[in-house]
């Protein structure tokens, strides 16, 4: 059966998915690029083929479908820019039709390699229902930021969490975990720390009668 599942999301050791504020020049706000640096450096030659990687190429496999917030799609303002139109270039990494949610929703955005991005206003339930019947019988992926997963965790809607838990703190930026207090009683939780220090943490929701 399908599921619902976050893959490769990082946050601080205070639980921190980006810092503030962000902008344009800044999308991770004062953390930069150091969530995301684990990720960057089993890209490079010669890299270690360790826990890192193994986690890291996991990150698009099985997906039909994305749901990320509006912050992730763009900077602060972007629904006043007609011409916006992501991060990411004309090839955004997703590969499946991808749904933004927002309030101020505009005409789909077909890219090239086979993104297309849509623009909802409505709830995490409605948005998941939408995605997955464009998943099929692929995963959905609930792809950020942070205040996004976290609706959708609070909602009871995901059925399996890969969190990437960075090294640094950062003090101050959009919390992944306010309001999920008792997490670890729907969720089964393992751990695997890398050598990079980087601690990946598996979250297995449990089934309603465990």
């Amino acid at each position: 059966m399908p599921l619902v599942r976050v893959s490769s999301f990082a946050i601080s050791l205070d639980g921190y998915g980006a810092g503030e504020p962000q902008s344009f020049e800044a999308p991770f706000g004062h953390a930069g690029m150091k969530l995301h640096e684990w990720r960057f450096a089993t890209w490079q030659p010669g890299a270690p083929n360790g826990v890192d990687a193994l986690f890291g190429r996991q990150y698009d496999v099985g997906f039909g479908a994305e749901i990320m917030g509006a912050n992730k799609f763009g900077p602060p303002g972007w629904q006043d820019d007609p011409d916006w139109r992501g991060w990411w270039g004309e090839d955004p990494p997703f590969h499946t039709p991808t749904y933004v949610l927002t309030h101020r929703p505009r005409e789909p955005l077909e890219m090239d390699g086979g993104t297309t991005f849509h623009f909802l206003s409505t709830t995490p339930q409605d948005a998941l229902a939408i995605a997955q019947e464009a998943a099929g019988d692929l995963d959905v992926r609930i792809g950020g930021g942070a205040t996004t997963v976290r609706d959708f965790v609070a909602a009871g809607l995901v059925d399996h969490l890969h969190l990437a838990m960075v090294p640094i703190v950062l003090g101050r930026g959009t919390l992944l975990w306010d309001g999920l207090e008792g997490l670890e009683e729907r969720f089964h939780v393992e751990s695997v720390v890398a050598p990079s220090g980087v601690v990946h943490l598996s979250l297995t929701r449990r089934p309603a009668d465990a």
